[in-house]
Order: C-alpha cells, then sequence, then structure tokens
C-alpha cells in the first residue's frame, strides 16, 4: 500500500467511523424508546424530536446563532485576554508567583453561582454570557500557554543565545512557536467549555438562546423541543472543535508529522 493510499483509507476512515458510531447511537436510542415504552414526554424517540424541531425551524436557528455568537465571542475574548497574561507570566517569577494563586482562586468558584450575580451586573443581553464564557475558558488557556512556553528545550534556548539572539527574540521567535501545540490543546479544552459556559448564562440570565429553549421547554414538559435543542448544542460544540483541530493542522504540519 503505497504511502498516498493510506492517507486516504485514513481520511475516509477518519470520517465513517464516527458517523457510524452516531448511527448505532441514534439506532439504540429509538430501539430503547420502542421495547421499553418509554412515555414520549419523559425521553422521545429520535422521530418525536425530528417532528418537533421541523414545526418551529426559524425559532430554532435563531437560538443556534445566538448561542453561536455568545459562545465564540467569549472564547476570543479569552483568549485575548489569557494569551498576553500567560506570556507575562512565563516573563517574570514575580508576577507568576502574584498571578498564579488569584487565577486558581477564579477557577475554584462554581460557575453555576456567580451566573446570578452576572445577571444582576449586567442585564439579560448577551454580555453575562460572554462574561461566562470568558470565565470557564480563561483558565485552561492561560495554563496551556504559560506551560507549553516552559517546556521549551534548555538547548534551543542556549543554541538561540549562543547566536547572540535577544530575549525578544528568544521569546517570539522560539518559545511561542514551539508552545503552539500545547496552546492549541488548551484552546480545544476552552471551547468545549466556552459551549458550556454559554448555556449557564442562558439558564439564568436570557431570554433567547438554546439554553433558554432548554430551560422553557423543560420546564413545559416539552422534551422534544429540549431534545433538539441539546442535539443542536452537541453539534456546535463538535464544529467548533473540529474547526479548531483543522486550523491546528493548517498552522502546524510540523507537530502533526512530529506526533
Amino acid at each position: 500500500m503505497t504511502k498516498r493510499s493510506w492517507w486516504t483509507e485514513s481520511r475516509t476512515a477518519a470520517v465513517l467511523l464516527p458517523v457510524a458510531g452516531l448511527i448505532a447511537a441514534i439506532g439504540l436510542w429509538w430501539l430503547a424508546t420502542i421495547v421499553f415504552a418509554v412515555p414520549k414526554f419523559l425521553v422521545p424517540s429520535p422521530a418525536d424530536v425530528v417532528a418537533r424541531a421541523a414545526e418551529d425551524p426559524m425559532m430554532l436557528l435563531e437560538s443556534t446563532w445566538v448561542s453561536l455568537a455568545e459562545t465564540v465571542g467569549g472564547f476570543l475574548l479569552a483568549v485575548v485576554i489569557g494569551v498576553p497574561i500567560a506570556l507575562l507570566i512565563v516573563r517574570s517569577a514575580i508576577l507568576e508567583r502574584l498571578v498564579y494563586p488569584l487565577l486558581l482562586m477564579v477557577n475554584a468558584i462554581p460557575k453555576i453561582a456567580v451566573a446570578p450575580l452576572l445577571a444582576v451586573w449586567m442585564g439579560f443581553g448577551p454580555s453575562p454570557k460572554v462574561v461566562m464564557v470568558v470565565l470557564m475558558c480563561f483558565f485552561p488557556i492561560v495554563i496551556s500557554t504559560a506551560q507549553g512556553m516552559k517546556s521549551t528545550p534548555v538547548e534551543l534556548v542556549e543554541l538561540l543565545r549562543s547566536l547572540n539572539a535577544s530575549r525578544t527574540q528568544e521569546f517570539f521567535k522560539l518559545r511561542i512557536w514551539h508552545a503552539m501545540p500545547q496552546i492549541f490543546t488548551g484552546l480545544k479544552v476552552a471551547i468545549s467549555l466556552a459551549v458550556i459556559g454559554s448555556v449557564i448564562g442562558e439558564f439564568i440570565a436570557a431570554t433567547k438562546g438554546l439554553g433558554y429553549l432548554i430551560y422553557t421547554s423543560g420546564a413545559s414538559a416539552d422534551t422534544a423541543l429540549a431534545f433538539a435543542a441539546i442535539l443542536l448544542l452537541s453539534i456546535m460544540s463538535i464544529v467548533l472543535f473540529y474547526g479548531l483541530v483543522l486550523l491546528e493542522h493548517r498552522l502546524l504540519p510540523w507537530a502533526q508529522e512530529k506526533r
């Protein structure tokens, strides 16, 4: 088998195997609702979910767009804030000792406990949801970036210094690029948490969005609509995650070959 044919088959398998797993999971779900005669208001079948979604697709699409905008906006804001803070931490031992305990303290706070306060402070607009997403994403982005920067091999640093490179050149031409795989690992963890953050915010302080739709449909026992919203959240999370994977493959092909 040639290298090209192996690559093609592996890419095909990477697509077909997840699809097969998804179809099997839906089939088991459908079979369980039939075999155990589960009432529709408790666990709807896949057909019930599709039928309910078809009744008002525009409402689901609008809610998906709202949740997606909050998720992506909060995630990008967390990157803009978190990466520079991680770089400052790496460059200053004093700042690291000063900031790390604060980061751990913020990360230890249950985010669901903060959501009602955000609603009081910011109202029911998109702002509290975006802030909740930032709180969920901030810690893994900072930690992965800082650890990646610190993991640069000493021999490479010494080689660059022997060539009279400045600290700035060492920082931006060596350490950041060497840390990129770990940075992307943190970003992939953060993007999944971002979806959770937007849903938490919508449970507490929202008038639209998939999280709000799940909350209201659960309260009215419209479980088919709640399942449709949950499935859309899952699809959104998967798309965002694999979007980052694709970006990583494009920007860091050398990291993939090394693996």
